[in-house]
């Protein structure tokens, strides 16, 4: 792939591929291998010319608007040596002159063209005049055109080339016919060179933002792609088997022989219950998946109903047979969505931390806490594991050799949201503290359908 600027190029390969063509050839190049899946690599690439781009981008980053003061220091420091060396006869009137025209020269940032017009109409007074600072001004144009050229594009680039053209011809006009030579060189100096500069640094940077607009489209485009992928693999695969899960036990609740155990009853009814919620989630995380824009959280909690959302999770705890003492604050309905969500999933992964690791005997605390400053405290900590019940299932009893990754996505969500996660042994149990910090505008902007 080609650059706007021409020069570098970008070669996406298959393994076993030599270079060809212009990567052999010597051009700059970025290299980047493909895995055997024709996907880009995480790992480091080798890259040539890096030198080439580093010297481009900061070339770039030189022209750019915003670093128009430093190009004016750079502008300042060369007119008061000029004044102080190169230039006879410096008087206080030039100087005033000199400064005028350099803080003159800032004010191209918000009008460029009046800027160079005013500058014009300095240069041919000090022309006319005789001024030692009329060379300093010179440049001043100049440097202004070019500022103007590289700013807009059009009739106002036309006007301000015309008028200091006209300028510079007239302060030659006594001269004729000995300085036509002269005239037409100062035209391609101060008119043309500037004119062209500014236009070819305004081409490439409008190229180089089109550019990065364009990778941002093929960004969001593959990223869409990878989304739809995923939502299909979820509803024809996992969603299918957990709607087979849910028909199947809602068949055997209704296929129970009379005087079954009410516990057996029980944990079908539980079972019925959690699996169907787990197919409504799963049919909104499709939903989610599928749609590109970016999707709130109340999708699967409503901040209003966080209390009661806690609550069904404490109550499916509770019929393990796990002991939870919970305290909810009230002001918890008044969270936003996104803060409620995080809640909610830390509330739900750290009991079913607790009953895969330390047994459905264990007892747990549980706290929820909205704080003066608005942020969020939530506390968790279990008792460990007792010693073997011979009432507790034996599969409860080994359920903690698993491995998931559960960890992992809590410390996710936390950092997200700005704030900070804390997990580790305390005594025989085990403590998990998390601290959401009050919600932040910033956040808007990364609230994307992965956070579920």
């Amino acid at each position: 792939m080609l650059s706007p600027r021409g020069a570098l190029l970008v070669v996406l390969s298959p393994p076993g591929c030599p270079p060809t063509g212009a990567l052999a050839s010597g051009v700059p190049s970025f290299r980047v291998p493909l895995t055997p899946g024709g996907l880009l690599p995480v790992e480091e690439v080798s890259v040539g010319g890096g030198v080439y781009a580093a010297g481009v981008a900061w070339i770039e980053r030189i022209f750019e608007p915003d670093y128009l003061l430093a190009r004016l220091a750079i502008l300042l420091a060369a007119l008061v040596g000029d004044l102080l060396w190169l230039v006879p006869g410096v008087t206080a009137r030039d100087w005033v002159q000199a400064l005028a025209a350099l803080v003159l020269s800032g004010l191209c940032r918000w009008s460029p063209l009046s800027a160079l017009l005013v500058q014009s109409g300095l240069l041919l007074v000090a022309d006319q005049y005789g001024f030692a600072v009329a060379p300093v001004l010179k440049v001043l144009a100049c440097v202004l055109l070019f500022e103007l050229a590289v700013r807009v594009s059009g009739r106002q680039v036309a006007v301000g080339a015309v008028v200091l053209g006209a300028v510079v011809c007239f302060n030659l006009l006594d001269k004729l016919p000995a300085t036509i030579g002269a005239a037409g060189f100062r035209m391609v100096i101060m008119v043309g060179l500037p004119l062209l500069l500014g236009g070819y640094v305004r081409l490439e940077r409008d190229a180089a933002r089109r550019e990065r607009d364009s990778a941002a489209g093929r960004i969001a485009a593959a990223r869409a792609a990878e989304r739809t992928a995923i939502a299909r693999e979820l509803h024809d695969l996992v969603a299918h088997h957990v709607s087979s899960m849910v028909l199947r036990v809602g068949i055997a609740r209704h296929v129970l022989p009379a005087g079954t155990d009410p516990r057996l009853t029980e944990v079908l009814d539980d079972l019925h219950t959690s699996s169907t919620a787990a197919l409504a989630d799963l049919r909104k995380l499709v939903g989610i998946l599928r749609d590109p824009t970016p999707f709130p959280a109340t999708a699967f909690v409503d901040p209003g109903g966080l209390p009661d959302a806690l609550t069904v999770v404490i109550d499916r705890a509770r019929a393990t047979g796990l002991r939870v003492d919970a305290t909810i604050d009230p002001s918890a309905v008044h969270l936003d969505p996104l803060r409620g969500i995080t809640v909610l999933r830390l509330t739900q992964e750290a009991l079913a931390n607790t009953i895969r690791h330390a047994g459905p005997s264990a007892r747990v605390t549980l706290d929820v806490a909205v704080t003066s400053d608005d942020s969020v405290r939530i506390q968790i900590e279990d008792s460990g594991r007792t010693p073997a019940d011979p009432s507790e299932p034996a599969a409860a009893r080994g359920a903690g050799s698993g491995m998931g990754h559960g960890l992992v996505g809590m410390r996710e969500r936390v950092e997200l949201l700005g704030g900070a996660l804390s997990v580790g042994p305390m005594g025989r149990g085990w403590r998990l503290a998390a601290v959401l910090p009050a919600e932040r505008r910033e956040l808007t902007g990364r609230r994307e359908a992965g956070v579920v």
